[in-house]
């Protein structure tokens, strides 16, 4: 499954192909966006019942709404800011909302994956996908909270599968 168009923080070659993009599990966004929803919204009746009576309840009100959309809106733009990519060659996982940071290795590196699921996990359907290389005892990378992780964990032995037989054939 090729993707149309290619993310703007990498630039693929014209042999590589999308094979899966992904982004973590809504889940990851924590307590956070439903709490400083919650502010957000508390804040605004608080200032919406006291805004003729009380200018102190009216403005304790907005800044409760302020800083809960601030606090939902981060946590927002952190979760959408993280993406995971495996292409027909290489994996990469960029996060950041400020600054970018973009790791990506060859899937010639990749000796081993793995992919846990706590109870949780499983019943929400996310998952971590882990992928160790040659020569190190570490994670090289974590995909943490993929949605549908099998489906991820599926593509990239798919991947690693194709590339081996490419290599093989060598």
């Amino acid at each position: 499954m090729a993707f149309s168009t290619t993310p703007d923080w990498f630039h693929i070659s014209d042999e590589d192909d999308i094979v899966w993009e992904s982004r973590p599990h809504p889940v990851s966004m924590g307590v956070g966006l439903p709490v400083g929803v919650g502010f957000a919204l508390l804040g605004l009746v608080l200032a919406g019942w006291t805004a003729g009576d009380s200018v102190a309840l009216t403005v304790v009100g907005l800044l409760l709404a302020v800083g809960g959309t601030a606090l939902a809106g981060v946590r927002y733009l952190f979760w959408t800011n993280t993406r995971y990519v495996i292409t027909t060659a290489e994996l990469y996982k960029k996060h950041g909302v400020v600054s970018r940071d973009v790791t990506q290795f060859r899937l010639d590196r990749v000796q081993n994956t793995s992919l846990s699921q706590t109870v949780v996990g499983r019943a929400l359907g996310y998952g971590d996908l882990t992928v160790y290389t040659a020569g190190s005892g570490d994670p090289e990378i974590t995909f943490e909270r993929v949605p549908n992780p099998e489906r991820a964990s599926r593509h990239l032995s798919d991947q690693l599968g194709e590339f081996s037989d490419d290599e093989s054939v060598v």
